[in-house]
């Protein structure tokens, strides 16, 4: 397991998994008083964590879908990218989809923070690409 460093001004615990098969840990609001989110109004919720990731990984701040499936709320920028490069407080955008007002209390687990590796790639400039079976069919094309 890689070990990373982690700033935690907030006032909980640092994030942790919760399971033994969790990818993701959840973070958490750090907010001195509670914020209500009017249907389709957004806000940046702050954590009080900030990290320092090994070059070639990333954070991923990700909706947690007991929020989005009992409340509308969900991570507007979806998946949210935490760069190895960072060093500031991660934020949460998080919006409000359904019609009625919801609370952000202090401490209430809001996303999910999920740390990966990631590839770089080089582009290579050609005329044309190889056909595939799938070809341009997008948006839905391999659904029939």
């Amino acid at each position: 397991m890689e070990k990373v460093r982690i700033v935690n001004s907030s006032a909980f615990p640092v994030p942790a998994y919760a399971t033994v098969s969790s990818a993701g840990m959840d973070l958490k609001a750090n907010l001195d008083a509670p914020v209500t989110l009017a249907p389709l109004q957004r806000a940046m919720i702050p954590t009080g964590i900030r990290i320092a990731l090994p070059d070639g990984m990333e954070a991923q701040v990700r909706p947690r879908s007991g929020l989005a499936a009992k409340h509308g709320i969900t991570v507007l920028n979806s998946p949210g990218t935490v760069d190895a490069d960072y060093r500031g407080e991660i934020k949460v955008i998080l919006v409000n989809l359904s019609d009625e007002p919801f609370v952000v209390n202090p401490g209430e687990r809001i996303a999910q923070l999920v740390v990966a590796r990631y590839e770089k790639v080089e582009w290579e400039e050609v005329a044309c690409l190889d056909d595939t079976q799938r070809g341009e069919g997008g948006f839905g094309s391999t659904g029939r």
